[in-house]
């Protein structure tokens, strides 16, 4: 069990820790190093102890997941997933934080409004594009300061709140720091960007686009490397403005909305990154 399941484990169950040190044995000092980090590589016994009270019943063989059925295929308008994850009891749309967090470690996934996507593995352009454009967020916080910080996948987004989506983007950028719990970002971003790629496009450009316009994300960039263009959109925070959108190309000097173009990322410096890989 990883130290972000046994957190969600220890916040579904409600235990302080003195209770998880009463139930366990282990001394309370010792428990709160490890849910907070301080403890890298706690002992075998110590996390087998904390294992035995923190998982569900269901956890050695999560309700709704077979042995061996073959992974299928979800067909809904505007969305692409791979392949769903072999289910018995549960169909897509069923699925829960419980669920993702019982997931093979070795694999990514995206929970959203129950439906399990896998991802695959980022392609060294999208990496390239991702680490660029962060690098030049970074730059203009470390210069003008403020409380925004940046993230780089992979880092979890639980979007609504709720045990039915947790989202992966690409990058992000957060201005109340009181949504960073560790485990994850508690609740929308005020920017996210998503690199598009051939598996993940229609998923990003439609389901998401409707998601974070609805939990309340700020801004939403669609970077498409094949088509060498940026969607910006602006999302309405309240009823008496519009969403906007505007398009842009990979050798424009981009205004960041959420800082009121003072922050522009320059996709010229990006294209030569990418220029320079080939």
């Amino acid at each position: 069990m990883t130290l972000s399941q046994m957190q969600y484990y220890k916040q579904q169950h409600g235990y302080s820790y003195d209770q998880l040190s009463q139930l366990t044995g282990i001394p309370k000092g010792t428990i709160q190093k490890i849910f907070t980090g301080v403890t890298k590589s706690p002992r075998y016994d110590t996390l087998q102890a904390l294992e035995r009270v923190l998982k569900p019943v269901n956890q050695d063989k999560p309700a709704g997941f077979a042995d061996d059925e073959q992974a299928g295929l979800i067909n809904q308008p505007d969305m692409v997933c791979g392949a769903a994850v072999p289910y018995g009891q549960k169909k897509q749309g069923e699925y829960t934080l419980e669920d993702y967090y019982a997931l093979p470690e070795d694999k990514r996934y995206e929970l959203i409004d129950g439906v399990l996507y896998e991802m695959t593995a980022p392609t060294t352009l999208h990496q390239i594009i991702a680490l660029q454009m962060c690098h030049q967020i970074e730059s203009f916080i470390d210069e003008h300061g403020g409380n925004c910080m940046s993230y780089i996948a992979p880092v979890d987004v639980q979007l609504d709140c709720d045990d039915k989506t947790m989202v992966e983007p690409d990058v992000i950028i957060l201005c109340d720091r009181s949504k960073d719990i560790n485990r994850c970002i508690y609740g929308a971003p005020d920017f996210v960007a998503e690199v598009l790629s051939k598996s993940t496009r229609r998923k990003d450009i439609g389901v998401k686009t409707y998601k974070y316009a609805n939990a309340g994300v700020r801004e939403y960039w669609m970077i498409d490397p094949k088509d060498m263009k940026v969607i910006v959109y602006t999302f309405a925070q309240n009823d008496d403005a519009e969403d906007t959108v505007s398009i842009f190309g990979f050798q424009d000097k981009i205004p960041v909305g959420i800082y009121n173009g003072e922050l522009k990322i320059d996709f010229a410096k990006i294209s030569k990154r990418l220029e320079a890989k080939n």
